[in-house]
């Protein structure tokens, strides 16, 4: 019997179609080898950290699932689907901290979803059944009860159609350009966010706020105009330095101060700039530690919050607390291992995140615009398709 369901496992294997139930992933793409080795080999970089960040993270798993789409063979869309679920469950596995890798995996599948929709209207159209195309319109557009919890009819995806690799591998192209170009998309709104002679607050380094702060501060130095930017260092870490080193040598007035001095010093600020690792599907985000103190801060002296960020970090779980989709880094950050007398007796944490509550927040400045926290379930809803939310239960149930 054993011998019997190996053969069977061997051949349909073989035969090119990916069942979950029958064989495991890594089994399946041996027939791909370079596909195997170069998912083992991003599992175990996001492992190390030797990939980190949600830009990076986003990057590298849309390249190898391109891949895998182009690569492997696979008859019908669900099939592929339910190959580029079991190879992201391993990539999630790997580091479950970074949400962006899963808020890839399921806008791929959402790219999926939409060409094979298109292309199945397309035909139908052709065969000038109305009727159907009508119906499958219908599958494509989610309505307002869709969005709030209601039934919404479903494609098998289980029909073959001609092209659809190539439409897909298409569609996964625009997704890469519009994660290349998200950030420059982002800071064409810098100056409309950030006005002259304000005093703006953020925390850490961030690529996306960086870039952000000096587009704004190019725009104001054609007018001889300019603002002023407050770092917090960011400890143990001190990514708030490298930020006032790269604003200042830009010509942007810059001040250091510890993390301990933001509550003093929020009363002379008019915005808080605010980088994320995440946005969260209740409107709340996860943010450097640190970040909830500034945001608590700013909810005290009425300072608006902006979070500056791309869509690829929109992120449909929810978040329980503080420890739901945090990590802890090594302590001797916080404490050297040398002061070995101190370190015996106490227990030291370095959290690598906080996660912000949406009431905290007032505003994402996003790559297509600015959206409140309340309209986050809408964007959701756009970018995502609700069977994809829970990808790996085990790391994000």
């Amino acid at each position: 019997m054993e011998r019997e369901r190996s053969d069977r496992s061997a051949r349909r294997t073989a035969s090119g179609n990916f069942d979950p139930s029958v064989v495991g992933v890594r089994t399946f793409l041996k027939n791909w080898p370079i596909v195997l080795s170069q998912m083992e080999k991003l599992s175990v970089s996001l492992k190390r950290r030797q990939v980190s960040g949600p830009y990076h993270c986003a990057k590298a798993t849309l390249e190898l699932l391109r891949y895998t789409v182009g690569t492997c063979k696979w008859a019908t869309a669900a099939q592929l689907m339910e190959l580029i679920r079991a190879v992201g469950r391993e990539l999630i596995a790997a580091k479950p901290s970074e949400l962006a890798v899963g808020n890839v995996v399921r806008r791929v599948l959402f790219v999926i979803r939409e060409e094979y929709t298109a292309k199945l209207r397309q035909a139908e159209d052709a065969a000038a059944s109305g009727a159907a195309a009508a119906a499958a319109a219908e599958v494509s557009v989610p309505s307002l009860e869709t969005v709030l919890g209601g039934e919404q009819l479903e494609a098998d995806f289980s029909a073959p159609l001609p092209d659809l690799k190539q439409l897909i591998i298409e569609g996964l192209n625009e997704l890469k350009a519009e994660l290349e170009e998200m950030n420059s998309v982002i800071c064409e709104r810098a100056a409309e966010t950030i006005h002259a002679n304000e005093v703006v607050l953020t925390l850490g380094r961030s690529a996306t706020v960086e870039q952000f702060l000096l587009a704004a501060a190019d725009h104001y130095r054609k007018a001889r105009l300019t603002f002023s930017v407050i770092v917090a260092e960011a400890a143990p870490g001190l990514r708030g330095h490298e930020l006032a080193r790269a604003l200042a040598a830009a010509g942007i007035e810059t001040t250091v101060i510890s993390d301990s001095a933001v509550f003093a010093i929020m009363a002379r600020v008019n915005k808080v700039i605010m980088p994320t690792h995440a946005v969260v599907a209740n409107g709340g985000l996860v943010a450097g530690c640190g970040s909830y103190m500034i945001a608590l801060a700013a909810k005290e002296l009425s300072v608006p919050v902006v979070c500056v960020t791309g869509l690829y970090k929109l992120c449909p779980l929810f978040p329980h607390d503080q420890d739901t989709f945090n990590c802890l880094l090594a302590p001797s950050a916080v404490l050297p291992y040398e002061d070995t007398e101190l370190a015996e007796s106490i227990e030291v944490l370095n959290p690598a995140y906080d996660y912000i509550p949406p009431e905290l927040v007032d505003l994402y400045m996003t790559n297509i615009g600015g959206h409140q926290p309340s309209y986050i379930y809408r964007l959701l809803a756009e970018y995502y398709h609700r069977d994809d939310y829970i990808l790996a239960p085990e790391f994000e149930g």
